[in-house]
């Protein structure tokens, strides 16, 4: 017998970011872009606080978007596809490598409290592939308090503190990046941050008027680009939350057929996080019982199967 808790088994259309707050073509002025970015927040700020039943596997796509992305920063070639395969398919306790590390560094971000300490930047410093100074570090925790409580409107104090890093460190973006967003949540007093600005770092939002060189955290014009960045951003964000609500309500819809000693505990983990293996094995099932649920979930369209192979395969919502 499978048992959701009905709190979180429904929950109403998630939002979407006014259609006049997005950024078209043209570049909007500095008042304009900052409006825009405050309107999309606000959008976003609901799901932000919510837990819904599929907040974990949302966070957690949120986070792999990002580790995408940061794996063109670091000057790696690692896709979605292989940071999934890096991450969930390793034995239990090996280290996933350097791109699977700043992946879980991202995955660490989307499910911890918006909190800066010195230790724990030091273990982000590290995922990440970086070097920092103990004692720098410590001051920056200090800067980052700071600015999250301070009267800047978030998307600036997100905007300095990724200024602030790269002026002292310009071999540390990827730490800049990691720190905008959770100064954002911390300014915004969200429970937990969402990875957002590093997938934009690439994007027509850094770009500029022209779509030139890429604007750099500390640059001009930098602020105006984050500002449309976390418009675009708060707006993928949502359409994703939609995404995931539909998969998740047909997850939940599907469970009472379900009769698999150890199915509830299954859906809970799609539920949870972006991906899970195929060959999972808990107390309750085995690997050729788990290999059963998922082909019965793919049968009645709950669950997708997101490698493509016919072999060591992962699923998700």
């Amino acid at each position: 017998m499978i048992r959701l808790d009905p709190a979180t088994a429904s929950s109403s259309a998630p939002p979407s970011v006014p259609a006049w707050a997005i950024t078209s073509a043209s570049a909007p002025s500095d008042a304009d872009a900052a409006f825009q970015a405050g309107a999309a927040l606000a959008a976003l700020d609901g799901l932000a606080r919510a837990q819904p039943s599929w907040a974990g596997a949302w966070r957690q796509r949120l986070a792999l978007k990002c580790a995408a992305a940061s794996m063109r920063l670091a000057g790696r070639a690692e896709d979605e596809a292989a940071l999934r395969d890096a991450w969930h398919l390793r034995p239990p306790g090996a280290d996933p490598g350097p791109a699977g590390a700043i992946f879980g560094a991202w995955r660490q971000f989307s499910v911890q409290p918006p909190v800066a300490t010195a230790d724990r930047l030091a273990k982000i410093v590290e995922m990440l592939g970086l070097h920092w100074d103990g004692a720098a570090l410590a001051t920056l925790c200090v800067e980052v308090d700071t600015l999250a409580e301070s009267q800047r409107p978030a998307p600036f104090a997100a905007a300095a503190i990724a200024a602030n890093v790269v002026a002292m460190r310009p071999d540390c973006e990827l730490l800049a990046w990691w720190l905008a967003d959770l100064v954002l949540a911390q300014s915004l007093r969200w429970p937990r941050p969402l990875p957002l600005l590093m997938a934009q770092t690439f994007g027509p939002a850094f770009r500029g008027e022209a779509g030139g060189k890429r604007i750099r955290p500390g640059e001009k014009n930098f602020e105006r680009a984050v500002c449309i960045a976390l418009v675009r951003a708060a707006a993928d964000a949502c359409r994703l939350a939609a995404e995931l609500s539909r998969r998740a309500e047909r997850l939940l819809a599907v469970a009472p057929k379900l009769r698999a000693k150890g199915a509830g505990e299954m859906i809970q983990r799609l539920l949870d996080d972006d991906a899970v293996s195929g060959s999972l094995t808990t107390k309750s099932l085995s690997r050729f019982a788990a290999r059963r649920l998922f082909e019965r979930l793919q049968q009645l369209d709950a669950v997708r199967e997101l490698s493509g192979r016919t072999t060591f395969r992962l699923f998700g919502l």
